[in-house]
């Protein structure tokens, strides 16, 4: 026997599953996945015989075995296999045939669907049968082997190894056998794949923080339109709206106000009442949109000469403008005053109630 090669194989695969071993628990969130459904392997192969077994050197061997995998990188079987050796004519010639049953565990290294080496390591009882003696010895195997998944439910599988088997009764001046291996397994599942497993939910969104982010004045909590540029008129949903500030019914009495007057009651028109309650109005819009800037824009009737006319919008204009200062508008959210003088009429001038119209201030949104 060569026991040279024993220690050789005892050497490679101890170190074969320690670093099998020492990638199961150190692979964490990267170990492949393995397959737990329960398998047959039957297997062929061949023996170079021990010569102290003085049979013929090479001898074909059969067998089947029945496991799984307990893990990514560990596998067990359960096994038989069995060989008949030509015994040497100088010892009266017959056969010598040994029928093994076992336990093999695998020890395999990389990822799943890939050629995976593997270190083997297995016990068994081996009863032989010969002319000299029939009974049980015990036996044990060492090997290594590269192993392939080619579909859903099969592997092929590829081994060499030593086996060592301890009978002392064939030949009385022997005391056991060591025999180098080959063989090629095909691996088959039973039943239907596992099901992938469910992708890990998306982790919720970070809800944001309701007492410290606005944008274009609005809470993110309560803005239905968060992506809108800085600065775009919104509602209170914080999505576009169109903001208009209508000042119809705001309307001066002739040649008011004067110059240096200042309270804005004595200038409008009746029912100074209804038009005061317009620009408070008006007020309370801009103080809702906080972002909008208006225009201030006084105009008058066509009566008068255009000078005169001019220098009147502009003190329609700029009464107006202070009336909303006074009210907490901030004058950099106004734009003016600016007059107009007769321009732009919205009703004709041909009749006392048109040009009562016409004696107006406007407060022209920037959209």
């Amino acid at each position: 026997m060569n026991r040279k090669g024993l220690y050789f194989l005892i050497a490679l695969a101890l170190g074969g599953v320690g670093a099998a071993h020492a990638q199961d628990t150190t692979a964490g969130a990267t170990t492949p996945s393995f397959d737990g459904r329960w398998y047959i392997a039957p297997t062929v192969g061949g023996y170079y015989n021990d010569t102290d077994r003085n049979t013929n050197s090479r001898q074909f061997y059969y067998g089947l075995g029945f496991g799984k995998f307990i893990n990514s990188y560990t596998s067990i079987d359960l096994f038989f296999d069995r060989t008949k050796r030509d015994v040497d004519n100088s010892l009266g010639g017959g056969t010598w045939a040994n029928n093994n049953y076992g336990v093999a565990a695998r020890f395999y290294y990389g990822d799943w669907n890939a050629w995976r080496p593997y270190a083997l390591v297995g016990v068994m009882g081996s009863y032989h049968q010969n002319a000299s003696d029939r009974g049980w010895a015990p036996a044990a195997e060492l090997g290594v082997g590269l192993s392939k998944t080619v579909t859903d439910s099969t592997d092929v599988r590829v081994e060499a190894g030593y086996r060592y088997d301890w009978d002392d009764k064939t030949q009385p001046s022997q005391n056991g056998y060591g025999d180098w291996f080959l063989g090629f397994s095909i691996v088959s599942r039973f039943g239907e794949p596992a099901a992938a497993p469910a992708p890990a939910p998306a982790p919720a969104p970070v809800a944001p923080d309701c007492s410290k982010q606005f944008r274009n004045g609005v809470n993110l909590c309560d803005n239905k339109c968060p992506d809108l540029p800085e600065g775009t008129i919104v509602g209170p949903d914080g999505c576009p709206q169109k903001v208009v500030i209508d000042l119809r019914g705001v309307n001066f009495k002739f040649d008011r106000p004067k110059k240096g007057e200042t309270d804005i009651k004595k200038a409008l028109a009746e029912p100074t009442a209804d038009s005061v309650a317009i620009l408070d109005q008006a007020v309370d819009t801009l103080q809702r949109y906080p972002q909008v800037k208006v225009t201030v824009a006084g105009y008058t009737d066509s009566v008068g000469k255009d000078a005169y006319n001019q220098d009147l919008s502009e003190r329609r204009a700029k009464i107006v403008f202070d009336y909303l200062t006074a009210h907490g508008i901030a004058a950099d959210r106004l734009i003016g005053p600016i007059g107009h003088g007769k321009n732009d009429p919205i009703d004709s001038n041909d009749t006392d109630a048109g040009r009562a119209r016409n004696r107006r201030t406007e407060l022209q949104v920037q959209q």
